[in-house]
């Protein structure tokens, strides 16, 4: 029997904290590194903020866009940060923000859930606008492998509003239906599930009972977007502790390219999250 991501990943928060990193090597930030906009300089961003927050962190959180605009090299260089990552026991999520037609996300199941993918992460983030149900290839690899999925809900980012507070005839806002929809997959009699969501720090907090969702929650919008540590604690307050992962990604990155200044950073944001959260 396979173990199950959100069990897993509860009992990593309740060791090390509730920090998830993001590595989103981008032009602007390679450049503030110091670093060219080319392969070397994506390798060697990537691999010294995995170096730096091992022991810190509960996970890293690659995001894919950074790596694919650099075809085949930049994949060669995921794969062998996220191979760094398995042999240093950090848990990979891997934003790719994958999600289509159930046929499709077969594919994608292979690709980022399943054993024998070089790409394989311990969780994959989704996109629900094709429909819940749509992603059940990618919800059965993930129970089958024992990785998790985490479903876009309610993003950090402004322009979603606009869709994720959209009301359906029923009157029920979309982000309301998704996390309905996870909480009724998630049920189990044993722990935490492995379909989790991707909710905000910066969004107001929903009418759903946050605490009912089974399953564990993904957290970007805190540092550079503005939102903090009390924020989170604020809307994450009745939700089991190590339940709530957060991402940080820009507050700490731009503490680089000194291992150091990274490592401070992290722990930093380490601390106050747990403090706040656990």
């Amino acid at each position: 029997m396979v173990d199950v991501f959100g069990v897993r990943l509860q009992e990593r928060i309740r060791a090390l904290g509730p920090l998830c990193v993001g590595i989103d090597p981008s032009k602007q930030l390679l450049e503030a590194w110091g670093r060219e906009d080319t392969i070397e300089g994506l390798e060697f961003f990537s691999l010294a903020v995995l170096e730096a927050v091992i022991g810190t962190a509960a996970a890293i959180k690659p995001q894919i866009s950074f790596f694919e605009r650099f075809g085949s090299e930049g994949f060669q260089v995921l794969e062998r940060l996220m191979q760094d990552a398995r042999d240093a026991d950090i848990l990979i999520v891997a934003d790719a923000k994958r999600g289509d037609i159930g046929s499709t996300n077969e594919g994608y199941a292979d690709a980022w859930l399943s054993d024998r993918s070089p790409l394989r992460a311990d969780a994959l983030t989704v996109s629900p606008y094709l429909g819940v149900g749509a992603l059940s290839p990618l919800f059965e690899t993930a129970q089958a492998t024992g990785r998790g999925v985490f479903v876009l809900a309610a993003t950090s980012n402004p322009e979603g509003r606009i869709i994720q507070t959209a009301r359906t005839t029923d009157n029920e806002m979309i982000e309301e239906v998704i996390l309905r929809s996870v909480a009724e997959l998630n049920h189990r009699d044993d722990g935490l599930g492995s379909i989790g969501v991707v909710l905000g720090a910066t969004r107001d907090k929903p009418q759903f009972n946050l605490s009912s969702l089974g399953g564990p929650y993904l957290v970007p919008g805190v540092g550079s977007q503005g939102a903090t540590a009390d924020n989170v604690a604020r809307i994450f307050e009745r939700c089991p502790q190590g339940t709530v992962l957060v991402n940080v990604a820009r507050a700490i990155l731009s503490a680089g390219p000194e291992r150091a200044g990274l490592r401070d950073s992290a722990q930093r944001w380490r601390d106050d999250l747990s403090s706040a959260l656990l």
